[in-house]
């Protein structure tokens, strides 16, 4: 059939314009995503001189709301309001290399110690910074149900169980009572299904269920409280940090694979989307979906000692 040159001129008119509408769809799906969570260029307000940042492994959020930033600098523990503002600061006493903090269901803050020498132990301590527990010694190693080994991270049940992840050279998690009486433990260093190569992070989802950030296998493994294996994700990269908000979204930090932040169902682990601005090792979310995060190391983002906030769209 013979085609005219006019006919091949409005297809080839058609083909232009629905590349066009195609592109310009495109590029509005990529600014919506890019535009989900924009970075607060103002958040924190700059510390006391006397203050300088040092690396922050972990952030977290009481139940009023102030920010709380754990870094390695004097002193370990930075307060601050919803502005951004520095209100108080504490821990030079208690706390000699700083890595997991995390506020627990009745309001408490508890925090992890991984100094080779001088740390080891798990702290729990009201919004003051008044000491109220202390698991484990200081300066001793082992593993035994109240000695760590370098500890990276605490979670605490609604009925006040607490959850080590006795991460950094120990690669197990143990379990105690409200009072601090040792339960159990589970995992040893490995690959396979319930072992463990450097539990970094740990959470308990609405179902109860511990979730472990399995930093050096890339994944996050998934057990009931009593150690039985469930299930593991892959998908959120190299996890150095866990938080679950209280729409069941999972937040996953990871500064090393991704350098961002992804989040998902905290059910099902589906990806919903990831954070860029940010190589976060530690992350925190508030009550308006604002995501707090804190940097270890410098990289294309910045320098690695700061708290930064990505506001939700």
């Amino acid at each position: 059939m013979h085609t005219s040159s006019n006919d091949k001129i409005f297809h080839c008119s058609l083909c232009l314009q629905l590349i066009s509408v195609l592109a310009l769809f495109a590029l509005a799906s990529n600014l919506s995503v890019a535009q989900e969570y924009v970075l607060d260029p103002d958040w924190p307000q700059p510390l006391p001189e006397e203050i300088v940042w040092g690396q922050v492994p972990n952030v977290t959020m009481d139940h009023e709301g102030f920010i709380y930033a754990f870094h390695r600098s004097e002193p370990p523990v930075l307060k601050f309001d919803t502005d951004g503002n520095l209100v108080d600061s504490w821990g030079t006493e208690w706390i000699a290399r700083p890595h997991g903090f995390r506020v627990a269901p009745d309001g408490s803050l508890w925090a992890t110690d991984y100094h080779r020498q001088n740390g080891h132990t798990v702290t729990k301590f009201d919004t003051s910074g008044r000491v109220l527990l202390r698991l484990g010694a200081r300066g001793f190693t082992g593993t035994g149900p109240n000695t760590f080994n370098g500890p990276a991270d605490v979670a605490v049940a609604p009925n006040g169980d607490v959850f080590v992840a006795d991460g950094h050279w120990n690669n197990r998690i143990v379990k105690f009572n409200a009072e601090g009486r040792y339960l159990l433990e589970w995992g040893k260093k490995g690959s396979g299904p319930g072992e463990l190569d450097v539990p970094h992070s740990i959470v308990i989802d609405a179902r109860g269920r511990v979730m472990v950030a399995d930093r050096s296998n890339e994944r996050v493994q998934i057990f009931d409280q009593e150690g039985n294996y469930l299930t593991e994700w892959d998908q959120f990269g190299r996890p150095s940090g866990l938080f679950i908000d209280d729409n069941d979204v999972l937040y996953v930090a990871d500064y090393e694979v991704k350098r961002g932040v992804t989040y998902g169902s905290a059910e099902d682990g589906a990806v919903m989307g990831f954070i860029e601005g940010s190589e976060a090792e530690g992350v925190v979310v508030d009550a308006d979906g604002n995501v707090y995060t804190g940097e270890v190391t410098g990289g294309e983002s910045g320098d690695g000692m700061i708290i930064r906030k990505f506001i939700k769209q």
